[in-house]
């Protein structure tokens, strides 16, 4: 485009579209290094990194919009635009706007995206209760520039070993087609899995079209009360096919017909049994989906230094399974906004020969300056759960902080958490921000045969992230003082692990 350009203010856009929506002329693409001029960084840091970083290219954020050149303007679509961009997980900042030309007047979409630092050597130590879990590795995140994850990870908890890798690419063939790889190599076994396909991309996406795997041989362990009561060998064999399409579609509301076909043999036995059984399901669901779209957008929330999309959407999903019987799955989700909070509800359920049910509500306020008020409860339900499903709150992360691995495992379990988020530092050196968050913790997870099995716990935590990484998940470390039934050794404990995410 020729000429200067001023961004164009989106009430007027809308006004404007209330007559003829204007059509996009053209589309802009900013991509921003790690480092910019602007940022409060030692000079020697910023160009360091900057020349290490491969900086994103141009045309996997243009693949990532839903607006194209000669389009009529569409305000949804350029926000969803932008959700599209921060979900890619390779951004600490993303932009979507309009601007015009002063010369001509003509109408372009600009996305301004300043990368995060992706290359990011793994190396972690968690220690909850006593029971202690490390790991090295290496990820990256946005390999050569192309959106691309390739991860490989060490990891040793008091369970087992084992050693992870992981291939991610959102745009592996054409502009959305999603190709994923995933392989553990377990001191006990081996377990992979693998996705390909095109998803619902967007609201007003008509169909969508995927295939998926898992191949496992592995140990499950199996625990009560904090102690291993049995250990069953599990071979698994599946491969499935899914999709869907829209009945009525745009960028507010959609109407689905959803379905799948699975083939799967899976079983469980002793590890000394032989032969080894051999079964074979095929099963067959469908269903219809409604949603709306409805997103907030917060900072400081799990993360720092970043603008969060957290979905609230009005949603609701039904359909029925077909294997050796009739079955069902339900879930949805609604919501509730105000100014600077929200309120959200979530249920899920499905059976056939074995039932889930679980339900949630958070709410969250900020309306104090520098605090996140979060409140959050849950519970959940089993019935005639196949080895390795139950409840484990540790390996979740939905329980008590300051309780060991093993804890707190059952086909029952609740969760009360209540945290105030306070932001002290949003930019330490440029890399870094500080925070403190006193808690209480309530909850547990128990069998259908004993007696509820809960705990709790109260302190305070330090909360650190990075402000320059692609993802600014928050580690937490966590003291206080434990109680309950689930207490076992001293009252007060400590934790060292990712803080928890809402």
């Amino acid at each position: 485009m020729v000429g200067l350009l001023t961004a164009q203010p989106l009430n007027r856009l809308t006004a404007q579209a209330d007559a003829a929506p204007p059509t996009i002329d053209s589309i802009i693409i900013e991509n921003r290094n790690v480092f910019d001029r602007k940022d409060d960084a030692p000079d020697w840091v910023a160009n360091l990194a900057n020349s290490l970083h491969m900086r994103t290219r141009q045309w996997v954020i243009r693949r990532r919009l839903l607006v194209n050149r000669g389009d009529p303007f569409d305000r949804a679509r350029m926000e969803e635009s932008e959700r599209a961009l921060r979900s890619l997980g390779i951004f600490r900042s993303v932009r979507v706007d309009t601007v015009r030309s002063d010369t001509d007047g003509k109408l372009a979409i600009r996305a301004v995206t300043a990368d995060g630092w992706s290359t990011q050597p793994q190396v972690s130590f968690t220690s909850v209760g006593g029971d202690k879990t490390w790991d090295v590795g290496f990820i990256e995140r946005n390999l050569l520039g192309t959106a691309t994850e390739l991860a490989i990870k060490y990891e040793r908890n008091p369970d087992r070993r084992r050693l992870d890798f992981e291939f991610v690419n959102p745009s592996f063939f054409g502009r959305r087609t999603l190709l994923s790889v995933r392989y553990g190599d377990l001191s006990d076994g081996n377990r992979g899995a693998w996705q390909l396909g095109l998803p619902f991309h967007e609201t007003a996406a008509p169909r969508s079209i995927e295939s998926y795997g898992q191949i496992a041989d592995e140990r499950i362990l199996q625990f009560r009360d904090d102690s291993l009561v049995d250990s069953t060998r599990h071979h698994l064999f599946q491969v499935g096919l899914r999709g869907g399409v829209a009945l009525h579609a745009n960028t507010h509301t959609y109407t689905r017909l959803w379905g799948a076909w699975e083939w799967r043999r899976e079983d469980f036995a002793p590890s000394e049994t032989s032969p080894f059984p051999y079964t074979v399901f095929s099963t067959v669901k469908a269903g219809v989906e409604l949603g709306s779209v409805r997103f907030r957008v917060l900072e400081h929330f799990n993360s720092y230094a970043r603008r969060e999309d957290v979905d609230l959407s009005p949603t609701l999903r039904l359909g029925v399974v077909l294997q050796s019987g009739v079955g069902y799955e339900v879930s949805g989700q609604t919501s509730a906004v105000w100014n600077r909070g929200f309120a959200v509800l979530r249920l899920k359920a499905n059976g056939l020969d074995s039932t889930r049910t679980r339900g949630e509500v958070t709410v969250v306020s900020q309306n104090l300056r520098r605090h996140t008020l979060i409140a959050h409860a849950e519970g959940g339900i089993l019935s005639h759960v196949r080895p390795g499903s139950e409840f484990d709150l540790w390996l979740e992360q939905t329980g008590p902080r300051l309780f060991g691995i093993h804890n707190f495992t059952g086909t029952r379990m609740t969760w009360f958490a209540f945290e105030d988020r306070i932001l002290l530092a949003d930019n330490i050196l440029g890399l870094l921000a500080f925070g403190l968050a006193p808690f209480l913790d309530y909850g547990g997870a128990w069998y259908a045969d004993e007696a509820a099995r809960q705990g709790g716990d109260a302190g305070i935590s330090v909360r650190l992230g990075p402000t320059r990484a692609v993802r600014g998940e928050a580690a937490e470390f966590a003291f206080g003082y434990r109680f309950g039934q689930g207490v076992n050794g001293k009252r007060w404990g400590f934790s060292l692990r990712k803080g928890f995410s809402f």
